[in-house]
């Protein structure tokens, strides 16, 4: 797998492909192989533009007083829409498992725009913030839940696949998959106690190992440990597991995804 990127429909024809930054060549690469068997073509925005998320319970609400036609878009919508002269998409898409939305603006008036909402009260949040929402929401994370050798499959995502739109790259792999069995799963896990669990951390079964962890860290909202991890498909929700945390054996409960609903 390339990347697990989200695309804007902005015109009938032209879509905003939005990659993580770290693959970024990679979906160039891929998009311009595909690119090569018909009438497509690739702009690079990346250094044109800053993207700047607007997401939580009152997102909206603090971006309607002060850009109510950029807060009006909509869930899993895109709209075009102007600041201080400047175009700008806005899409109610995000990765955080709450309400809000995604900007693009020109870098030109970037700066303004981030004071602009942050005059409606917004509180800045980095990276660290957003992995523990997403993580919280059980949101794959390219390069942990998806990447080389972890497919849609394996992270329980078969139901974003369209089977019945032809061929697509991957698709071969997938069907075998789908036909031999699909092994390991992606599980949730919660701990007692305030320390976190780590990627790579092996996850045992009376004594055996069963999987490792994917994702892990100390949720503040609920107050103890979660983790994904790719497990034996034999594994229930509410089996007792232990996770080897540098030689210490950590219990855990596999539990439902996602940890924590939107609220």
């Amino acid at each position: 797998m390339v990347d697990d990127i989200i695309v804007w429909w902005v015109a009938p024809d032209i879509f905003d492909v939005m990659p993580n930054a770290s693959n970024t060549e990679g979906v160039r690469s891929a998009l311009a192989d595909a690119a090569e068997q018909g009438e497509i073509s690739i702009a690079e925005t990346t250094p044109l533009r800053a993207v700047i998320a607007i997401q939580g319970p009152k997102a909206i609400e603090r971006l309607a007083t002060v850009l109510p036609e950029a807060a009006a878009v909509g869930r899993f919508r895109v709209k075009e829409f102007s600041f201080e002269g400047a175009d700008c998409i806005v899409a109610g898409t995000g990765y955080t498992g709450e309400e809000g939305v995604e900007c693009a603006v020109p870098v030109s008036v970037a700066k303004a725009f981030w004071d602009l909402i942050m005059s409606a009260g917004v509180t800045p949040a980095g990276l660290g913030a957003r992995d523990t929402l997403r993580l919280e929401a059980g949101l794959p994370l390219h390069g942990h839940e998806l990447g080389e050798g972890i497919t849609t499959l394996n992270a329980r995502l078969g139901w974003v696949v369209s089977w019945d739109k032809g061929d697509f790259r991957g698709r071969d792999a997938l069907e075998r998959q789908k036909l031999n069995g699909v092994s390991p799963l992606m599980y949730g896990l919660k701990t007692e106690g305030r320390r976190p669990p780590r990627a790579e951390q092996p996850v045992l079964r009376n004594g055996e190992v069963i999987g490792q962890l994917s994702s892990g860290n100390f949720s503040p909202t609920l107050g103890y440990g979660i983790a994904l991890a790719f497990l034996d498909p034999s594994v229930q929700v509410g089996d007792q597991v232990m996770i080897d945390q540098r030689g210490t054996q950590v219990a855990a409960e596999v539990v439902k995804l996602p940890f924590l609903s939107q609220t």
